[in-house]
């Protein structure tokens, strides 16, 4: 499955007996999936048919979908109002009959005011109208939902950059020297030797007892192995594709919980600079996934 962004925009138009219609879709970031139809005064009977389809392709998203008709231009059409037609003929026929006015014709008689009625656009008989505004639902909703996919493959081509960078930040962070026992050792012990020298009165061997004790709260392993272990989770969700969003933002969630308590455990400059450039990059890729559906 391919990753889908919220975002997009479609849109449809076509032109049936006289009618021009239109559809519009767009689309937003949206904690869940919001359909918003809009639809003019008599075509209101589309509105479950059109969130039926939305609900079909999507899956979040603020979705916002919107029809207009008109009469297309030159191509109005009448319906003829014999009830109306019927009475003027009756008020004709007594003139006719004593010779006052001549037959009346039929272009006369349909030019008079009233005779021909335009039609509403909405007309609920018209079923090849009805017909092409659920195709061109259908339509515009595929546009829009190719319209996400596009933009869901450039963000998660942002995303896996952004999580192989945390990957080698963290990996910088595992290598750098200063993790080393050896260098633990040796700053340690460089600090009890100051502390002994200021005050003679301290314990040495309490003295290194919270030396180690502040060693091993100092060590950043798990912190670097649960990155790594989120950072195989967001690959294998971007791999996998489909509404995959609020699983990438949790895990954005917790690799900045390890940054920021690899930066507080830190003893070293060097890894305290990774521990920041970590949560730089962390809330650069939070801000892409909450674009992803």
């Amino acid at each position: 499955m391919t990753l889908s962004s919220m975002t997009g925009f479609a849109a449809a138009r076509g032109v049936t007996n006289g009618v021009a219609w239109a559809w519009e879709a767009r689309s937003v970031n949206g904690r869940g999936l919001d359909v918003r139809v809009r639809l003019p005064q008599g075509w209101e009977r589309l509105d479950p048919a059109v969130r039926e389809r939305v609900t079909k392709r999507f899956k979040r998203g603020s979705v916002s979908i919107s029809l207009s008709v008109s009469q297309a231009e030159g191509a109005a059409r009448y319906a003829l109002n014999e009830r109306h037609l019927e009475t003027l003929l009756n008020l004709i026929r007594p003139l006719q009959a004593r010779g006052d006015v001549a037959a009346p014709t039929a272009d006369g008689l349909l030019a008079l005011k009233g005779v021909l009625e335009p039609l509403d656009t909405a007309d609920a008989d018209d079923s090849a109208l009805t017909n092409d505004l659920i195709a061109g639902i259908d339509t515009a909703l595929g546009s829009l939902e190719a319209d996400r996919h596009a933009e869901g493959a450039r963000l998660g081509d942002v995303v896996r950059g952004q999580v192989q960078a945390i990957a080698e930040l963290a990996a910088s962070a595992r290598e750098h020297p200063s993790r080393s026992v050896e260098a633990i050792r040796d700053k340690l012990a460089q600090q009890v030797a100051v502390l002994l020298e200021a005050s003679a009165s301290l314990d040495r061997d309490r003295l290194h007892q919270e030396a180690a004790l502040l060693a091993t709260r100092a060590d950043i392993a798990e912190e670097l192995d649960r990155l790594d272990g989120h950072v195989e989770a967001a690959k294998g969700l971007l791999d996998r594709g489909g509404a995959v969003g609020r699983r990438l933002d949790f895990l954005a969630q917790e690799f900045h919980r390890e940054a920021n308590t690899l930066t507080s455990k830190s003893v070293d400059r060097a890894v305290t600079a990774v521990g920041l450039e970590l949560k730089v990059v962390i809330d650069q890729l939070r801000e892409q996934v909450q674009n992803l559906e």
